[in-house]
C-alpha cells in the first residue's frame, strides 16, 4: 500500500517549480542572447540573404559570359592562324597570232 506523504508531495512540487523556473530562465536568456545578436549584425551592416543570392546570380552571368567571349575570341584566333589560300593566278591566254617561219615543219 502507498502512503502520501505531504513533505515529499511538496518537494515534488518544488522541484516541478524550479524545473519550470529554470526552462523559463533559459528561453528568455536565449531570447535576450538572440537579440544582442541581432542587434550586433545591424551595426556591422552585414548583407540580407537577398542581396547576397543576386549579387551572386550576377556574378555567375557575368562569368558565363566571360566564357562565352573567352571561346569566341578562341575561334577567332584559330581562323586568324590559318593561312589564307593562295590566289589563283589567272590562266594564259593562247595567242591566235601565226607562228613564224622558221618554226614550220620540215618535211
Amino acid at each position: 500500500m502507498q502512503t502520501r506523504n505531504p513533505l515529499l508531495n511538496d518537494i515534488a512540487d518544488l522541484m516541478t517549480d524550479a524545473f519550470a523556473a529554470a526552462q523559463a530562465a533559459g528561453e528568455e536568456a536565449q531570447a535576450v542572447f538572440r537579440a544582442r545578436a541581432d542587434k550586433m549584425a545591424a551595426n556591422m551592416d552585414f548583407v540580407s540573404r537577398e542581396e547576397f543570392e543576386a549579387v551572386k546570380a550576377v556574378a555567375q552571368a557575368a562569368r558565363e559570359e566571360n566564357e562565352a567571349l573567352k571561346a569566341r575570341i578562341e575561334a577567332l584566333e584559330k581562323t586568324a592562324r590559318k593561312p589564307a589560300a593562295p590566289a589563283k593566278k589567272p590562266a594564259a591566254r593562247k595567242s591566235t597570232a601565226k607562228k613564224p617561219a622558221s618554226r614550220a615543219k620540215k618535211n
